[in-house]
Protein backbone atom coordinates (compact mmCIF):
# COMPACT_ATOMS: atom_id res chain seq x y z
CA UNK A 1 0.00 0.00 0.00
CA UNK A 2 1.61 3.48 -0.99
CA UNK A 3 0.72 6.24 1.54
CA UNK A 4 2.71 9.61 2.46
CA UNK A 5 2.50 8.39 6.12
CA UNK A 6 5.71 10.94 7.15
CA UNK A 7 3.23 13.68 5.98
CA UNK A 8 2.67 16.28 8.71
CA UNK A 9 -1.05 15.89 8.94
CA UNK A 10 -0.23 12.77 10.71
CA UNK A 11 2.11 14.03 13.15
CA UNK A 12 -0.32 14.51 16.27
CA UNK A 13 -1.46 11.21 15.52
CA UNK A 14 0.43 8.60 13.58
CA UNK A 15 0.11 6.00 16.28
CA UNK A 16 -3.58 5.97 16.35
CA UNK A 17 -3.71 5.73 12.50
CA UNK A 18 -1.47 3.20 12.50
CA UNK A 19 -3.24 0.98 15.02
CA UNK A 20 -6.29 1.97 12.94
CA UNK A 21 -4.72 0.53 10.11
CA UNK A 22 -3.12 -2.41 11.70
CA UNK A 23 -7.32 -3.47 13.21
CA UNK A 24 -8.52 -3.17 9.85
CA UNK A 25 -6.26 -5.78 8.77
CA UNK A 26 -3.01 -3.72 6.93
CA UNK A 27 0.12 -5.88 7.47
CA UNK A 28 2.35 -2.99 5.85
CA UNK A 29 2.31 0.23 4.51
CA UNK A 30 4.76 1.90 1.27
CA UNK A 31 6.19 4.67 3.12
CA UNK A 32 6.37 6.97 -0.21
CA UNK A 33 8.11 10.13 -0.30
CA UNK A 34 8.54 13.76 -2.10
CA UNK A 35 12.17 14.94 -1.04
CA UNK A 36 15.13 14.39 1.15
CA UNK A 37 13.19 15.36 4.29
CA UNK A 38 10.53 12.98 3.71
CA UNK A 39 13.26 9.89 2.97
CA UNK A 40 15.05 10.35 6.22
CA UNK A 41 11.90 10.70 7.89
CA UNK A 42 10.38 7.31 6.62
CA UNK A 43 13.59 5.96 7.60
CA UNK A 44 13.19 7.06 11.28
CA UNK A 45 9.43 6.57 11.41
CA UNK A 46 9.91 2.87 10.27
CA UNK A 47 12.40 1.94 13.29
CA UNK A 48 9.20 2.79 15.35
CA UNK A 49 6.82 1.59 13.53
CA UNK A 50 7.89 -1.90 12.04
CA UNK A 51 4.78 -1.96 9.48
CA UNK A 52 6.30 1.09 7.58
CA UNK A 53 8.33 -0.09 4.54
CA UNK A 54 9.79 3.14 3.61
CA UNK A 55 10.90 4.40 0.30
CA UNK A 56 12.46 7.44 -1.15
CA UNK A 57 12.10 9.14 -4.38
CA UNK A 58 11.49 12.81 -5.84
CA UNK A 59 8.33 13.91 -6.36
CA UNK A 60 8.21 15.12 -9.86
CA UNK A 61 7.43 18.49 -10.14
CA UNK A 62 10.80 19.63 -8.31
CA UNK A 63 12.65 20.25 -11.48
CA UNK A 64 16.41 19.69 -10.19
CA UNK A 65 19.07 17.89 -11.32
CA UNK A 66 21.36 18.48 -8.74
CA UNK A 67 18.21 17.86 -6.04
CA UNK A 68 17.78 14.19 -8.13
CA UNK A 69 21.76 13.38 -7.81
CA UNK A 70 21.28 13.81 -4.11
CA UNK A 71 18.53 11.64 -3.55
CA UNK A 72 20.11 9.17 -5.77
CA UNK A 73 23.02 9.39 -3.73
CA UNK A 74 20.60 8.92 -0.50
CA UNK A 75 18.90 6.07 -2.32
CA UNK A 76 22.35 4.35 -2.39
CA UNK A 77 23.97 5.19 0.97
CA UNK A 78 20.23 3.36 2.41
CA UNK A 79 18.93 0.85 -0.09
CA UNK A 80 19.10 -2.26 2.01
CA UNK A 81 16.57 -0.26 4.42
CA UNK A 82 14.53 0.66 1.41
CA UNK A 83 11.60 -0.61 0.23
CA UNK A 84 11.11 0.65 -3.19
CA UNK A 85 12.20 4.24 -5.10
CA UNK A 86 9.42 6.53 -5.10
CA UNK A 87 7.68 8.13 -5.52
CA UNK A 88 8.99 9.27 -8.72
CA UNK A 89 7.28 10.04 -12.44
CA UNK A 90 6.29 12.37 -14.71
CA UNK A 91 3.32 15.20 -13.90
CA UNK A 92 2.30 17.38 -17.21
CA UNK A 93 -0.86 18.60 -14.92
CA UNK A 94 1.75 20.93 -13.20
CA UNK A 95 4.65 20.77 -15.70
CA UNK A 96 3.46 22.22 -19.08
CA UNK A 97 6.47 23.78 -21.07
CA UNK A 98 8.50 21.41 -23.13
CA UNK A 99 11.98 22.39 -21.46
CA UNK A 100 10.72 21.45 -18.21
CA UNK A 101 8.83 18.58 -19.32
CA UNK A 102 12.28 17.24 -20.69
CA UNK A 103 13.94 17.62 -17.13
CA UNK A 104 11.00 15.82 -16.05
CA UNK A 105 11.97 12.69 -18.23
CA UNK A 106 15.41 13.30 -17.33
CA UNK A 107 15.14 12.67 -14.12
CA UNK A 108 12.91 9.96 -14.53
CA UNK A 109 15.20 8.47 -16.64
CA UNK A 110 17.93 8.32 -14.10
CA UNK A 111 15.55 6.92 -11.11
CA UNK A 112 15.09 3.97 -13.79
CA UNK A 113 18.47 3.23 -14.07
CA UNK A 114 19.25 3.64 -10.31
CA UNK A 115 16.27 1.21 -9.66
CA UNK A 116 17.98 -1.17 -12.19
CA UNK A 117 21.28 -1.06 -10.21
CA UNK A 118 20.08 -1.66 -7.10
CA UNK A 119 17.15 -3.92 -7.96
CA UNK A 120 14.47 -1.87 -6.05
CA UNK A 121 10.65 -1.66 -7.44
CA UNK A 122 9.73 1.82 -8.79
CA UNK A 123 6.88 3.35 -7.22
CA UNK A 124 5.78 5.78 -10.48
CA UNK A 125 3.52 8.81 -10.46
CA UNK A 126 2.01 10.14 -14.19
CA UNK A 127 -0.48 12.86 -13.60
CA UNK A 128 -1.79 13.47 -17.15
CA UNK A 129 1.01 11.74 -18.22
CA UNK A 130 0.06 8.39 -18.20
CA UNK A 131 1.08 7.22 -21.99
CA UNK A 132 4.46 9.15 -21.42
CA UNK A 133 5.76 7.58 -18.41
CA UNK A 134 4.96 3.95 -19.46
CA UNK A 135 7.05 4.96 -22.91
CA UNK A 136 10.01 6.24 -20.96
CA UNK A 137 9.80 3.17 -18.27
CA UNK A 138 8.96 0.65 -21.47
CA UNK A 139 11.91 2.21 -23.28
CA UNK A 140 14.81 2.55 -20.40
CA UNK A 141 13.92 -1.40 -19.79
CA UNK A 142 12.37 -0.84 -16.51
CA UNK A 143 11.24 -4.10 -14.46
CA UNK A 144 9.84 -3.51 -10.86
CA UNK A 145 6.88 -0.89 -11.30
CA UNK A 146 4.37 0.21 -9.59
CA UNK A 147 1.93 2.68 -11.19
CA UNK A 148 0.75 4.43 -8.83
CA UNK A 149 -3.18 5.85 -8.90
CA UNK A 150 -2.87 5.96 -12.63
CA UNK A 151 -5.22 8.63 -14.19
CA UNK A 152 -5.01 7.88 -17.92
CA UNK A 153 -7.29 5.39 -20.06
CA UNK A 154 -7.18 1.93 -19.57
CA UNK A 155 -6.19 1.57 -23.16
CA UNK A 156 -3.05 3.52 -22.46
CA UNK A 157 -2.05 1.09 -19.32
CA UNK A 158 -2.55 -1.97 -21.41
CA UNK A 159 1.40 -1.91 -22.36
CA UNK A 160 2.70 -1.66 -19.02
CA UNK A 161 0.33 -4.87 -18.23
CA UNK A 162 1.72 -6.59 -20.80
CA UNK A 163 5.74 -5.83 -19.62
CA UNK A 164 4.11 -7.24 -15.96
CA UNK A 165 3.70 -3.50 -14.41
CA UNK A 166 1.13 -3.33 -11.33
CA UNK A 167 -1.52 -0.48 -11.01
CA UNK A 168 -2.55 0.38 -7.85
CA UNK A 169 -5.95 1.56 -7.06
CA UNK A 170 -7.04 3.98 -4.35
CA UNK A 171 -10.32 4.97 -2.27
CA UNK A 172 -11.09 7.45 -4.56
CA UNK A 173 -12.21 4.62 -7.27
CA UNK A 174 -15.86 4.72 -5.19
CA UNK A 175 -16.55 8.41 -7.17
CA UNK A 176 -13.98 8.40 -9.98
CA UNK A 177 -15.44 6.54 -13.18
CA UNK A 178 -12.49 6.83 -14.38
CA UNK A 179 -10.82 4.68 -11.68
CA UNK A 180 -13.56 2.52 -11.91
CA UNK A 181 -12.97 1.50 -15.93
CA UNK A 182 -9.40 1.31 -15.10
CA UNK A 183 -10.26 -1.60 -12.81
CA UNK A 184 -13.35 -3.40 -15.00
CA UNK A 185 -10.07 -3.51 -18.03
CA UNK A 186 -7.49 -4.28 -16.41
CA UNK A 187 -6.52 -7.69 -14.80
CA UNK A 188 -7.08 -8.73 -11.35
CA UNK A 189 -2.98 -10.06 -11.87
CA UNK A 190 -1.74 -6.69 -12.00
CA UNK A 191 -4.16 -4.32 -9.31
CA UNK A 192 -2.56 -3.33 -6.32
CA UNK A 193 -4.17 -1.43 -3.47
CA UNK A 194 -3.26 1.76 -1.97
CA UNK A 195 -4.74 4.85 -0.21
CA UNK A 196 -2.39 7.60 -0.69
CA UNK A 197 -3.02 8.92 2.30
CA UNK A 198 -4.00 11.87 2.94
CA UNK A 199 -5.39 12.22 0.00
CA UNK A 200 -7.34 10.32 -2.45
CA UNK A 201 -9.62 9.33 -0.09
CA UNK A 202 -13.40 8.26 -0.31
CA UNK A 203 -14.36 11.71 0.31
CA UNK A 204 -12.45 14.46 -1.14
CA UNK A 205 -12.95 16.87 1.75
CA UNK A 206 -11.62 14.42 5.05
CA UNK A 207 -8.01 13.54 5.58
CA UNK A 208 -7.95 9.63 4.23
CA UNK A 209 -6.07 7.39 6.13
CA UNK A 210 -4.68 4.09 5.33
CA UNK A 211 -7.60 1.74 7.49
CA UNK A 212 -9.47 3.13 4.06
CA UNK A 213 -8.13 0.31 2.14
CA UNK A 214 -11.18 -1.25 2.21
CA UNK A 215 -13.04 0.96 0.37
CA UNK A 216 -10.60 -0.18 -2.52
CA UNK A 217 -11.62 -3.91 -1.77
CA UNK A 218 -14.67 -3.63 -1.43
CA UNK A 219 -15.01 -1.35 -5.16
CA UNK A 220 -12.64 -3.75 -6.75
CA UNK A 221 -14.91 -7.02 -5.58
CA UNK A 222 -17.94 -5.04 -6.65
CA UNK A 223 -16.80 -3.95 -10.62
CA UNK A 224 -14.97 -7.25 -10.85
CA UNK A 225 -18.35 -9.38 -9.86
CA UNK A 226 -15.55 -11.12 -7.29
CA UNK A 227 -15.63 -11.50 -3.74
CA UNK A 228 -13.40 -9.64 -1.58
CA UNK A 229 -11.26 -12.61 -0.30
CA UNK A 230 -10.44 -13.03 -3.86
CA UNK A 231 -9.30 -9.76 -4.18
CA UNK A 232 -7.20 -9.85 -1.04
CA UNK A 233 -5.48 -12.96 -1.87
CA UNK A 234 -4.87 -11.44 -5.66
CA UNK A 235 -3.34 -8.40 -4.24
CA UNK A 236 -1.18 -9.91 -1.41
CA UNK A 237 0.20 -12.24 -4.35
CA UNK A 238 0.79 -9.30 -6.13
CA UNK A 239 2.26 -6.99 -3.57
CA UNK A 240 4.83 -9.95 -3.06
CA UNK A 241 5.44 -10.41 -6.49
CA UNK A 242 6.28 -6.92 -6.79
CA UNK A 243 8.29 -6.10 -3.14
CA UNK A 244 9.06 -9.37 -1.90
CA UNK A 245 8.00 -10.82 1.27
CA UNK A 246 7.61 -8.36 3.84
CA UNK A 247 8.82 -9.63 7.30
CA UNK A 248 5.81 -9.47 10.20
CA UNK A 249 5.61 -6.28 12.03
Amino acid sequence: MHAHICDPGFDKDRAEVLERARKAGVDAIIAVGENLSDARKNLELAIRYPMLKPAAGLYPTHLDLNQAGEMADFIRQNHSSLAAIGEVGLDYWVVKEAPEKAVQREILKRFIELAQELDLPLNVHSRSAGRHAIALLLENNAVRVQMHAFDGKAGAALPAVEAGYFFSIPPSVTRSRQKQKLVKRLPLSCLLIETDSPVLGPSPNERNEPANIWHCVKAIAALKETSEEAVIAAVSENTERLYGKFESA
